[in-house]
């Protein structure tokens, strides 16, 4: 087994941790307890992780006969019998055989079932339990299909033939910038897209944009399409609503073609309540998966709770963690609601205002534990593969190795950011933004754990919310976008939602991300067909149409993200650790900074411009503009032009001895990069 370290190692990078340097070495040594029980009942963690070649339905053999066994771990059942097409859904005909790890088995030779238990055959498995007796469907099914005749969902015996893959793996890129979607509102018809029309219609899009990663929504099976995916009852089934698993791997398959790497957005922090389709109560327990009472219960989201500590739900996460990554090569995994698995109040009762906080008796050990295993194995499958955690207390460590006491994760989101700029939109007028506040909550991060920011994803445009666009220009969105039509709503709109865009990426963090159709304003909200809505799709989808029309300025703020990342591709700037404040000053609402070579100028000030702006710059060149807010392509009125070059000047300013004097209008930014001696 792999030593890894005693735990201590994170307090180098944050000295607030000594005084926990007792509590960081017990969790280290009580995840190398876990490890290696593991290792002693399995062999290794990736051996345990094979579990859904050995559950759920496999090729096999038996007594010297082909066919197909099918197993179940269901410790707590009476009996369990194999039901569907191929018996004419008899629940008395093929009794499992339970053995004493609670794992209960059945063999279909194909001398007598190879005809019968086809490819797409429908399937169940009855459950007797010790207080009532249902079909349920397999914990480990890889197809979940709705039936029209049980008026319910069923799973099918899935074995196609091996999909034949086309394109090499490209390498995780350095610069991550990452394109959230959701395949199924992807499509500007008000319909459910699938996958091929997503491979065909919108990974050009993204390629065309600069993005180099794509990450993917609601890929696991969920019953009701509105939960936006995260209420899963099959873990181990691409859903159906979006296709079958071979257009899944087609289409992932094609985006490696175009050199874009694709991350899942992986579900392991709970699960659909409802037992018609899910885990909850399979057995006939309450505590088979999920936390008994109250424990297992996520009152807020209305779902159940794994208990993390148990053998049997280690090996269904990480197996299922090993399958996606495996069978699918998607390149990362995104975990959903880390916060809630590490707390047992889910982030929702106490705030984390101590450092006591992230070690007291709220936390589950058991979870930390098993995000550490998931993040090892993940990485001992592909070393490449690039792991992100949603978590939002700011836990210590979290991306930071296992060798050092840390979780292990690549990457966290800087959650805080996009509530802070929604606050700012809001609450302040333009007047009232304060450069500091600005610089500090998009610096505010963990030392020395890599951080994906962004200016909105998918939680800010949902129903109840609006775009980022929407906040800054609303209604006047809906009659003022011709790029004829003056109007001042609009341009100040533009205008910040350019400047947020452009801040966010250069100052939030180590990669970027963004929700597909923000890239150009997308308007409005998203809000999933449902009950009080008329089960309508006007606002599950996405208007492709608005930013292709050459009359609106819908393309001018596409073509503006599209310049963020040749930014990056130029100058590697995600990837540049120096980030130094060079000058603010409050009533102006300017703020300079660099990023590595870089200098970034904003002036924030709605009606103030300054035409000899002297700033102080770090090295003793001229300075070129790369990047102009204000060119007529992106949107705005060619005050500044890109290729513009500032003398530099032998006199110092901002404490620097050498400083340029540049014109920066109002509600403008400008990237200036040294010219290099000719």
């Amino acid at each position: 087994m792999k030593s890894f370290g005693d735990g201590s190692g994170i307090i180098q990078w944050d000295p607030w941790l000594e005084p926990y340097r007792d509590k960081l070495k017990w969790r280290q040594g009580y995840f190398r307890d876990k490890l290696a029980e593991i290792e002693k009942s399995t062999g290794s963690l990736s051996t345990m992780a094979d579990g859904y070649h050995y559950l759920g339905f496999n090729r096999g053999e038996s007594q010297g006969k082909s066919g197909v066994w099918y197993r179940e771990w269901a410790p707590e059942a009476l009996g369990l019998f194999l039901i569907g097409e191929f018996n004419n859904w008899d629940r008395i005909r093929h009794p499992l055989v339970k053995d004493e790890f609670g794992v209960w088995s059945i063999f279909l030779a194909d001398e007598d079932y190879q005809d019968k238990l086809k490819h797409k055959s429908k399937v169940k498995v009855h459950v007797v339990g010790k207080h009532n007796q249902k079909d349920r469907i397999p914990a480990y099914i890889k197809r979940v299909e709705w039936d029209d005749a049980s008026n319910g969902f069923v799973g099918m015996y899935w074995a196609p033939e091996e999909y034949q893959w086309q394109h090499p793996i490209p390498h995780a890129p350095g610069g991550l910038r990452i394109y959230e979607a959701h395949v199924g509102m992807a499509q500007e018809e008000e319909k459910i897209g699938t996958f091929n029309e997503f491979a065909e219609k919108i990974l050009p899009r993204i390629k065309d944009l600069g993005y180099n990663a794509v990450q993917l929504m609601a890929v696991q099976h969920h019953p009701y399409y509105a939960s936006f995916g995260y209420q899963v009852s099959s873990f181990f089934a691409v859903s159906s609503y979006l296709g079958t698993p071979e257009e899944l791997k087609e289409l992932i398959d094609t985006a490696h073609g175009m050199g874009l790497v694709v991350f899942l957005d992986l579900i392991h922090s709970h699960s659909v309540k409802n037992i018609d389709d899910g885990l909850n109560r399979f057995d006939g327990s309450e505590f088979q998966y999920f936390h008994e009472g109250g424990r297992g219960e996520h009152s807020a989201w209305d779902t159940k709770l794994f208990d993390y500590g148990k053998f049997e739900v280690q090996r269904f996460l990480l197996s299922n963690t090993a399958y996606w990554l495996r069978e699918f090569k998607f390149d990362g995994l995104r975990f959903d609601g880390v916060t809630s698995m590490i707390y047992w109040d889910h982030g929702l009762g106490k705030t984390i205002d101590h450092y006591d906080r992230y070690f007291d008796d709220n936390v589950d050990e058991d979870a930390l534990v098993y995000l550490k295993m998931a993040n090892q194995l993940t990485h001992e499958l592909n070393p490449e593969a690039v792991t992100i955690a949603e978590e939002v207390s700011g836990l210590p460590g979290l991306a930071r190795p296992i060798d050092e006491g840390g979780i292990g994760f690549d990457y966290r989101l800087a959650m805080g950011i996009p509530d802070n700029w929604i606050k700012l939109v809001k609450d302040k007028s333009d007047e009232q933004w304060q450069m500091e506040e600005v610089f500090n909550f998009l610096r505010n991060r963990r030392y020395k754990e890599k951080h994906v920011a962004y200016a909105e994803s998918h939680d800010q445009a949902l129903v109840g919310d609006k775009t980022l666009a929407f906040w800054l220009m609303d209604q006047e969105m809906y009659w003022h976008m011709s790029n004829e039509d003056a109007n001042l709503v609009i341009d100040r709109g533009v205008a910040l939602h350019k400047m947020i865009r452009l801040i966010t990426f250069a100052l939030g963090g180590e990669a970027y991300l963004n929700f597909m159709g923000n890239e150009f304003g997308h308007p409005e909200w998203i809000d999933f067909p449902r009950e009080g809505n008329g089960n309508s799709f006007k606002h599950a989808r996405r208007q492709w149409s608005l930013v292709d029309n050459p009359q609106l300025k819908y393309k001018l703020l596409n073509s503006f993200d599209r310049a963020l990342h040749k930014l990056d591709d130029q100058f590697g700037l995600l990837k540049d650790e120096l980030i130094e404040l060079l000058h603010r000053h409050e009533d102006d609402k300017v703020l300079v900074f660099r990023r590595g070579p870089l200098v970034f100028v904003f002036n924030f000030h709605p009606d103030k411009s300054y035409t000899d702006l002297r700033i102080g710059v770090p090295d003793a060149s001229d300075y070129q503009v790369v990047l102009s807010s204000d060119l007529s392509d992106y949107g705005g009125f060619d005050r500044v032009v890109n290729e513009v070059v500032y003398p530099v000047q032998e006199r110092a300013w901002h404490d620097r001895p050498q400083s340029v004097q540049i014109y920066v209008p109002a509600r403008t930014a400008q990237v200036l990069a040294p010219v290099e001696p000719s």
